[in-house]
């Protein structure tokens, strides 16, 4: 959408409470809108907004949040334009290099939670990490783990290592292709994989992001089940492979697991109530002796 849709880029003097209403009638959402200007004033509270609402804007920052707006209305999202993302507590920087973390992730993550304990030492592999986002988080809630994250793209890599290192968590990298370079086993391996479908009709709003990240073949699955299929060799006996996929393939997600060999599959919904990942344990002849170190429990 052209910059003439977003809000006026006039040199009159316009009050904060003025931009956010321009914002939203040039169809901008609520939030998007004073996000947007947060970021631009350097403010942080959306009870900010409120106190400060007659404060004029100098047309300087009326000309950017202009700018910001139209970027917006383009479909680029919000994290790519303040460079920043919150997930699951922690603060994410963010640029067009990797997707936009999305809260329904972090339901992937809370089960991962439920999975590990909160004392013993494990093994996590996160696999497509992206910004790092799942990896960090398991990492910052479970100091003892000894977690991996996986990505084939050096520039996501080099997103989720900077991550990494300002947030001070001690998270490995490793360059792969889901598990073909990785010689690691592990106790859990979690993944937010593509999912989309290459014809997918919502494929021209998330054109901003990166299209490796999001599709994978004719029906989505591509990605999971080369994930499911890899994955067995590298779990511990008891171990858990957890995914996330979209809200109408849980069921195809189910099969592909229990045919590469899960055991107790199931899926989870998302705070929207969609079923949002699915996962499946990993057993063999050894899982069967109680003597056979796990980190892993079930979630009942």
């Amino acid at each position: 959408m052209s910059s003439s849709s977003a809000p006026s880029q006039s040199h009159s003097v316009i009050t904060l409470a003025q931009a956010l209403r321009q914002a939203r009638q040039a169809g901008l959402e609520r939030i998007d809108a004073q996000l947007l200007l947060l970021h631009l004033l350097g403010q942080s509270s959306r009870a900010w907004l409120l106190a400060h609402d007659d404060q004029a804007l100098t047309p300087e920052q009326a000309q950017r949040y202009a700018a910001l707006c139209a970027q917006r209305l383009d479909a680029v999202p919000v994290a790519y334009l303040t460079g920043c993302k919150e997930f699951f507590g922690l603060r994410l920087q963010v640029d067009n290099r990797v997707l936009d973390p999305r809260p329904d992730t972090e339901t992937l993550v809370e089960w991962a939670l439920a999975l590990l304990p909160a004392a013993a030492p494990c093994r996590v592999a996160d696999l497509g990490t992206g910004s790092g986002a799942i990896a960090l988080a398991l990492q910052s809630q479970r100091p003892q783990a000894a977690v991996t994250a996986v990505d084939v793209s050096p520039d996501a890599l080099a997103v989720a290592r900077a991550n990494a290192e300002r947030l001070q968590l001690p998270v490995r990298f490793r360059p792969s292709s889901w598990l073909e370079d990785v010689p690691e086993v592990f106790d859990l391996i979690v993944s937010n994989p593509p999912y989309i479908r290459e014809d997918d009709p919502h494929m021209p709003a998330l054109r901003h992001e990166p299209r490796q990240a999001l599709t994978s073949g004719a029906d989505g699955l591509a990605d999971i089940r080369a994930i499911a299929a890899q994955a067995p060799a590298h779990l511990q006996p008891g171990g858990w492979l957890l995914l996330e996929h979209g809200w109408d393939q849980a069921e195809a997600v189910q099969a592909i697991l229990r045919e590469a060999g899960f055991q107790d599959v199931a899926s989870r919904r998302d705070l929207a109530g969609q079923w949002r990942c699915t996962g499946g344990q990993w057993r063999d002849a050894a899982a069967s002796n109680p003597a056979t170190p796990t980190c892993s429990r079930t979630v009942k």
